[in-house]
């Protein structure tokens, strides 16, 4: 059994520039997801691939010991691009490279970084145990509840809840369960890519649910929010 982590990391970032090599808690940002592939690939027989369209997120790739040949191609470069077409065109490079096909697939996002590696082993034998699942995705349980307290436009113009029930739902407690996709880690099986699924939402996909806080960066405030949490010892894990 065989996995390819990828590290997926786009120049020109316009939310955060730089956001993929900017500081955080004294390292790069991207440094939070190379050293924790290179653990999880000491474990379970795993490589690790950069894709990458920029000289500069590469070089900070390699000061951490990442060195790839692989040139992400500029028609996978835009911010339009899906994941799913970026991640399987590295994945087809490391495989003829390699001389043949992987097992799994794991996905880390950079701009999530706040995972561990009992995180990651622990969803990988969920996927495992699961022959019928093509992937699995992190999540956290959600702030906000479509079937509670989010509410979207009716075909007459004004608004209502977003999934309704057959009786009313009167509290968040007695609410469906729903939980937030927060981009840290994905693993996908390697058929997966085989079919044409372009979004790793499927109707045979499993979450792995985070015991602890996760999420992205989006905007410069959860950048500085993140950094209080580094600085000031609040996150309550070890990242690694």
């Amino acid at each position: 059994m065989s996995v390819l982590i990828t590290i997926c990391a786009r120049g020109g970032s316009k939310g955060i520039p730089g956001k993929n090599i900017r500081p955080l808690g004294g390292k790069p940002l991207i440094s939070y997801s190379i050293e924790i592939a290179q653990r999880f690939a000491s474990l379970n027989n795993g490589t690790v691939g950069l894709s990458t369209d920029a000289p500069d997120i590469r070089s900070v790739a390699a000061s951490f010991g990442l060195e790839t040949e692989y040139i992400r191609p500029e028609a996978l470069s835009g911010d339009t691009v899906g994941k799913i077409d970026t991640i399987r065109d590295i994945l087809l490079f490391e495989e003829s490279r390699k001389g043949s096909k992987f097992d799994y697939i794991l996905d880390l996002d950079v701009t999530s970084p706040l995972r561990t590696i009992e995180d990651l082993t622990s969803a990988f034998e969920l996927i495992r145990q699961d022959a019928g699942a093509v992937n699995i995705f992190s999540v956290n349980k959600a702030g906000r509840n479509p079937y509670f307290n989010m509410v979207e436009r009716n075909p007459e113009g004004y608004y209502s809840i977003v999934k309704k029930l057959n009786s009313p739902t009167l509290s968040r407690q007695s609410a469906p369960a729903v939980y937030e996709m927060n981009a840290s880690f994905y693993f996908y099986r390697r058929d997966f890519f085989e079919q044409s699924y372009t979004s790793p939402v499927t109707d045979l996909s499993l979450i792995y649910e985070m015991p602890h806080v996760c999420f992205d960066l989006d905007h410069p405030v959860d950048f500085d929010f993140m950094e209080f949490l580094f600085v000031n010892h609040k996150l309550g894990f070890e990242l690694t």
